[in-house]
């Protein structure tokens, strides 16, 4: 434990317990009493910290003007709760991230933020085992291709990827090499995108990370594009399509699924309504309608496709498709 987590720590354990006797401090710190008094005497005279010694509870604690009070040493200032959300962001993290790769990273911060707490190593890690994230689907990235990608972005240099298109019909897709300059990591739904600017195409475009069989960093910058650019042409979309003119799906959910819809955002710029039957209207932007068309899916028998009409004919169709579909038995 260096010496500004002992700071740390000494604060965090005056605060809890309000007076803490020399000898707790020795044993929560693991230092020799020569240290420990360097520490209480720099954090006195140099950081200014309100710490005095009571000699009628043989503790220290913070003097009368502060008790109550947060005191700020320089930096950055983590509560004791603020220090539980982030470990338990840890646990997220580390459910999220499959390849171990941003953890591995972040691992040092969090061992040092787990060392700042009040409590003990062993509660510390009991509090990440109280986080479950439950996820399916996933579409695994091979971790070398993760790093390099990461790596680029970072680095602000290009890409030359090898990169399998998805085949339409059942039919394999085909691979080709793609130069581009990385701009922005997005992970949607269990898998992980990159946003780039193609340089065969002269575009932005969505690469899944998954669909990459090789990725290398060549010695080239990368171009810049502004964030807002990015955000104007790739996140108008209904999901992780995008490109493309924007349209709007008007749909109406039965008084039933409402219940549970209306506290549901498909999208940031959607709008919705009650009705006065209890149904609810909701008004989501989409470009392509793949990722829209699944998700009416979940609510089939319990939402009407209003408009656009096209939208109406396709969501019908998958309807009547899945309907052929089903066991003469179950028909």
């Amino acid at each position: 434990m260096d010496r500004t987590e002992r700071f740390y720590k000494i604060e965090m354990l005056i605060r809890a317990q309000e007076c803490v006797s020399f000898a707790t401090l020795l044993e929560a710190l693991e230092v020799s009493p020569a240290t420990l008094k360097r520490d209480l005497q720099y954090l006195r005279e140099r950081m200014d910290a309100p710490i005095e010694y009571d000699a009628l509870d043989k503790g220290y604690r913070f003097s009368q003007d502060w008790r109550g009070q947060k005191h700020e040493l320089p930096g950055v200032w983590f509560s004791e709760k603020e220090l539980h959300a982030l470990l338990t962001m840890n646990q997220l993290l580390s459910s999220l991230d499959e390849n171990g790769l941003l953890t591995r990273h972040l691992q040092p911060m969090l061992d040092k933020l787990s060392g700042m707490l009040g409590s003990d190593e062993a509660e510390a890690r009991e509090l990440t085992r109280r986080v479950k994230l439950i996820s399916t689907a996933r579409r695994r990235v091979p971790s070398e291709h993760f790093e390099t990608v990461g790596s680029a972005l970072v680095k602000r240099q290009r890409l030359r990827l090898a990169y399998r298109k998805r085949g339409r019909g059942g039919q394999p897709g085909s691979c080709s090499e793609r130069l581009v300059s990385p701009q922005r990591l997005v992970h949607y739904r269990n898998t992980w995108y990159l946003d780039a600017w193609c340089h065969q195409s002269e575009g932005l475009r969505r690469f899944a990370l998954d669909a990459v069989e090789a990725a290398e960093v060549t010695e080239d910058k990368a171009r810049a594009v502004a964030v807002k650019q990015l955000e104007t042409e790739l996140d108008q979309g209904y999901g992780i399509f995008a490109g493309g003119k924007p349209q709007r799906a008007r749909l109406i959910f039965s008084a039933e699924a409402a219940q549970w819809v209306s506290r549901e955002e498909w999208h940031p710029a959607q709008e919705s309504r009650w009705l006065d039957d209890g149904r609810w209207e909701l008004e989501v932007p989409y470009v392509d309608a793949t990722e829209l068309l699944m998700d009416l899916l979940r609510h089939a028998g319990e939402v009407e496709v209003q408009a656009p009409a096209a939208l109406a004919e396709a969501y019908e169709e998958r309807l009547r498709v899945a309907t052929q579909r089903l066991p003469r038995s179950r028909k």
